[in-house]
């Protein structure tokens, strides 16, 4: 059996504290956490700590937030650290060579896609863009290549025809911490190997912006619907309807044709739109300055606004 290791976490998001936490909650020792630096958030556009951090600090565990880790100096610190490891989950920096050489067992990552498919910065909102079938959890040794390490451990789970970028974050943050567990424990026995990706087989994952989020009617609603999932609930897709901005949470596939973003009909059932090819029916949608409502609630009050015959993206 594995002995405890001395263990540095490297995260920012909710999906590293999850991590964070498994770790916390193992007979591993986390001696100190590194996370991004404080940025501003909400209305009042506050100094924010990272989930991370508050979790770190809650259990008083020391929180470094260097800019980088390019510097001789925060080498060092890392090094006097006398880590066994580095964890490594959605840090957001890149780790030079040096860091990752520093801990006696080198650095881990746990990534959520399926490596090679969708390294990068996104990809759990670009495998379901995609229309992939499957996503999962990769550990893998780091070395200085974007997500291009030996890989250690994977674990899977389907993506599902109702999966949105937040439900199924929600599962791989179930499914990573206990997969980094037993990579640590095979890491420390000896048992664990890492098996090499085929670059050829890689796709690059996207940073997701507000661009990303524009609906193009010209597309067909299959792809429009993978789109409008993925982008929830950040940074939401999004087209116009008479000159206001129009955000839209929740789709359906449906049948109908007619010219791409025009209003085929409008009920308390949702807002059918056609798309390059068949429909969709809009069922969530949020106007400027207003929270998001079902389109039962929206339609009751502005049945003018979504009158048939419009088009939606002029």
């Amino acid at each position: 059996m594995s002995s405890s290791l001395r263990i540095v976490f490297a995260g920012t998001p909710e999906f590293a504290a999850k991590h964070l936490q498994a770790l916390l909650d193992s007979k591993h020792s986390v001696v100190a956490v590194y996370t991004q630096p404080d940025r501003p958030a909400g209305r009042g556009q506050k100094l924010t700590p990272s989930p991370v951090k508050q979790l770190a600090l809650k259990h008083d565990i020391p929180v470094l937030q260097p800019l980088n880790l390019r510097s001789p100096e925060a080498q060092q610190e890392l090094a006097n650290l006398a880590a066994d490891l580095m964890v490594v989950v959605a840090y957001g920096l890149i780790l030079p060579q040096a860091i990752l050489d520093t801990p006696r067992l080198g650095c881990i990552n746990s990534h959520a896609s399926l490596l090679p498919r969708w390294r990068g910065a996104a990809p759990i909102q670009r495998a379901i863009e995609a229309g992939d079938q499957e996503s999962g959890v990769t550990v893998m040794q780091m070395e200085a290549g974007l997500d291009t390490g030996p890989m250690l451990l994977k674990v899977t789970t389907p993506i599902y025809n109702s999966d949105t970028g937040g439900s199924l974050h929600d599962r791989l943050a179930e499914l990573g911490p206990p997969a980094v567990l037993q990579a640590i424990t095979g890491l420390a026995n000896g048992t664990l190997r890492g098996e090499k990706q085929l670059d050829g087989l890689a796709t690059y994952a996207h940073k997701l912006n507000k661009n990303a989020a524009s609906i193009d009617w010209l597309r067909p609603a299959q792809e429009l619907d993978q789109q409008i999932r993925a982008m929830h609930p950040w940074p939401v897709c999004h087209s116009t309807l008479a000159g206001q901005n129009l955000k839209i949470h929740a789709a359906e596939l449906a049948e109908g044709q007619g010219q791409p973003g025009e209003i085929l009909h409008a009920d308390h059932s949702g807002l059918l739109v056609a798309c390059g090819e068949q429909a969709l029916l809009l069922t969530r949608l949020q106007l400027p300055n207003a929270r998001a409502l079902p389109f039962s609630d929206l339609f009751n009050g502005r049945q003018s606004l979504f009158a048939p015959g419009q088009v939606l993206g002029l």
